[in-house]
């Protein structure tokens, strides 16, 4: 079994994973197929990047979108059509029955438009959506111009790129637009323009040339051979149950970016292994989950972020003060919780834009900042609590007893030492012969500082600057 098969199967049988079967070694031209099925939301947009990306990684001659849908969302239409101008192929939609509002913005985006018997397109001007999205409410004149217009120069722009008839297009949108070709009235003011397959085809002008459509074919095999694709190794990306939920993680990744930091944040400042380190690390893995069932990044950026924890946990706890270790961990972290978050296709180059690195960027400094501040009201107001005291006693290998706890730490109360590492907060101090943990109110202490204990958070004396 090849290496390739081998994560194809662990991908399928442990992840649901639908990643297509490699085509056979030595074939000719390579199609991928795209089905953009029932509603445009977000989970489609998932569908659509994973599908290109591997289009563009096997080098696929030819892209094909198969669409049966009624619409959905002008913001994830938007999104797909610059998905699909990554793809530097041969791009063609099939309309299979129709190709209602958002699903004709999208046809737009490819090259060649071909469609199904008695399948329909059109009917593409804007609505919104009544409260929980249940029924259509009449659009505010005011409003409905400028979402027009906003529409009509998307689609305008592909259409254009195309080489299809702007006019036929911009007539699916704007209900107040005539479309008159060749002295025949399409479609009058007030009305929405809505072709069948026979009219899309239908030929007009001088030279004559098709309304939309390059023609109709009875179904997919069909429009293959019409363009000598027959023989061609197909692959057809499916939908997941994992990318609608990887919709809801992107929805809340920064808020798991805040609890991962705070997490990971606590755990470092106590003892042992326990509940706070448990939740961060959930939160970490299910960011980069999210990324990745969307398609934005690879594991590679989870193991990176996993090798500078490991570097930050051996400047902590192993090499305190040697600085170098804990700030290139830092770093690490850093750079792969925001390249988790650029979307790279393959060919790009390895170093991201600005453009791109722009809103990463801007989510991870905002997570980060309420982290710290969450941090800094963790640090005086945990350690006098009881929840933090259970948190830390829930994790931490103590003493043989609660009772012997209790009076080991009665007797250290007021007892000077040193500090054997940097506290910051957290570290180790010796008293007498015992070193033990200890942990400062908030502020850094600096190795071989005289401490002074204060109190006990669960198996951590509380101590403070005895200078």
């Amino acid at each position: 079994m090849s290496f390739r098969w081998f994560l194809v199967l662990v991908s399928v049988c442990l992840l649901g994973f639908p990643i297509a079967t490699p085509a056979a070694e030595g074939a000719g031209k390579k199609v991928v197929i795209l089905p953009i099925r029932e509603e445009i939301a977000p989970p489609l947009v998932y569908l659509v990047r994973r599908g290109v990306k591997q289009a563009m990684a096997e080098k696929a001659d030819l892209l094909v979108l198969d669409m049966k849908t009624d619409g959905g969302r002008l913001d994830v239409t938007e999104e797909i059509i610059k998905i699909l101008n990554q793809f530097k192929g041969e791009t063609v939609t099939y309309v299979d029955d129709r190709a209602f509002s958002a699903g004709a913005f999208i046809s737009a985006a490819t090259q060649k438009i071909y469609m199904a018997p008695q399948s329909v397109i059109g009917a593409a001007a804007p609505m919104m959506m009544g409260p929980g999205g249940t029924s259509i409410e009449e659009i505010p004149k005011a409003f409905e111009v400028k979402m027009n217009s906003a529409v009509r120069a998307l689609v305008r722009t592909s259409a254009e790129k195309n080489g299809h008839n702007v006019q036929v297009m911009e007539a699916m949108i704007d209900r107040n637009k005539e479309l008159v070709i060749d002295g025949k009235t399409l479609k009058e003011k007030g009305d929405i323009l809505t072709l069948t397959n026979l009219e899309a085809e239908k030929e007009y002008g001088n030279p004559p040339t098709p309304l939309l459509s390059l023609g109709t074919v009875a179904n997919l095999d069909a429009l293959l051979a019409k363009l000598e694709y027959a023989d061609a190794q197909r692959v057809t990306v499916q939908p997941t149950g994992a990318e609608s939920l990887a919709t809801w993680i992107n929805h809340i990744s920064s808020l798991l970016l805040i609890i991962g930091i705070v997490g990971i944040y606590i755990e470092l400042k106590t003892p042992g292994f326990g509940l706070p380190g448990i939740i961060g690390i959930i939160a970490f893995l299910f960011f980069f989950f999210g990324s990745y069932i969307a398609g934005l990044s690879g594991l590679e950026w989870l193991a990176l972020f996993v090798l500078g924890l490991i570097l930050v946990c051996l400047e902590l706890f192993f090499f305190p003060g040697t600085i170098l270790l804990g700030v290139s961990g830092t770093i690490l972290m850093m750079v792969a919780l925001v390249m988790a978050m650029v979307d790279v296709y393959p060919g790009m180059p390895v170093v991201p834009t600005l453009p791109q690195l722009t809103l990463p960027v801007r989510q991870l400094a905002v997570a980060v900042a309420v982290a710290i501040a969450v941090g800094l009201v963790i640090s005086r107001w945990l350690p006098k609590s009881r929840v933090y005291g259970q948190l830390v006693s829930g994790s931490a290998s103590g003493v043989a007893s609660v009772v012997a706890q209790e009076q080991t730490q009665r007797m250290r109360l007021g007892q000077v030492g040193e500090a054997v590492s940097v506290l910051r907060p957290g570290g180790k101090a010796q008293f007498g012969e015992d070193i033990i943990d200890v942990m400062t109110q908030g502020e850094m202490i600096a190795k071989g500082s005289r401490v002074r204990v204060i109190g006990h958070s669960g198996t951590e004396a509380i101590v403070e600057s005895a200078s």
